[in-house]
């Protein structure tokens, strides 16, 4: 069993940086491994296309580089991918969508073992993270106790019942979503308005506590004072489609303003 680098992190309270992958090529996680800066990537399979296969290899990928692994999952069959995820490798799984406390029960359950201690809903599999052995095993056990659970709040109907969620036991990590907040409220596009971004701003302070450590998603490092300035200690960074697209699109118009001069 692989030791869980992105749990040893949050036990030793040290800050983590991660970046989102839409690609399932290795090659972009070795890109990402390469430059020594990233403690995880975060597979955003809520998104991307992706097959059973990818997931193996994202992880293999990165347990090259030291880097731990984090999937996220809409809600639509997320205990079947959460736990195809664990099994590839994946430490970590982010849950989007939820907008009860029971959503968000069933959602640690998916990850935890089904044990009387772990009250989950994982049982035996002889998937990757278990390698070359059954998995039935105390350390098999552990590791899914050590999966590091996040949490979405991003629905009207989470926001109304955050008290009660952040009750919930087994939550690691919670993720303000803007975008989805402002949709469910009928008001799609406004996440940045003042009083949207006050309920961002009671989101973090409530989770935090409760000794729940939030995680921002920025662009641009310049992006994140206004959450460490707030006791933020945790980042994901950067998508790789959007990099892709504005370096093509800025360096692309560049090279056309040199050819139109000639």
């Amino acid at each position: 069993m692989k030791p869980n680098k992105f749990r040893e992190l949050l036990k030793a309270d040290k800050p983590t940086l991660a970046t989102h992958l839409h690609s399932t090529w290795p090659g972009m996680v070795e890109a990402v491994g390469y430059t020594g800066m990233f403690d995880y990537i975060e597979f955003v399979c809520e998104y991307a296309p992706f097959d059973l296969y990818a997931l193996d290899n994202i992880c293999r990928a990165c347990e090259l580089f030291g880097m731990s692994a984090m999937i996220k999952v809409d809600q639509s069959l997320n205990t079947f991918l959460a736990q195809r995820g664990i099994g590839a490798g994946f430490q970590s799984v982010l849950f989007a969508d939820s907008r009860t406390a029971e959503d968000v029960r069933l959602c640690v359950r998916a990850c935890r073992p089904e044990t009387p201690e772990g009250k989950g809903r994982n049982g035996v599999a002889t998937r990757r993270m278990a390698y070359m052995g059954y998995g039935d095993s105390p350390a098999y056990v552990q590791a899914l106790q050590d999966i590091v659970v996040g949490i979405m709040i991003e629905k009207k109907g989470a926001v109304e019942a955050l008290d009660e969620i952040l009750e919930v036991p087994g939550i690691d990590m919670i993720q303000w979503g803007p975008g989805d907040y402002s949709m469910s409220i009928g008001r799609p596009g406004q996440g940045k308005a003042p009083d949207i971004k006050a309920i961002e701003t009671r989101v973090i302070q409530a989770s935090m506590k409760k000794g729940i450590p939030p995680r921002a998603e920025i662009a641009t490092p310049d992006q994140a004072k206004y959450y460490l300035d707030m006791g933020i200690r945790h980042f994901c960074m950067g998508t790789d489609l959007l990099t892709l697209h504005q370096w093509m699109k800025e360096n692309g118009e560049q090279m056309r303003k040199a050819l139109e001069g000639k």
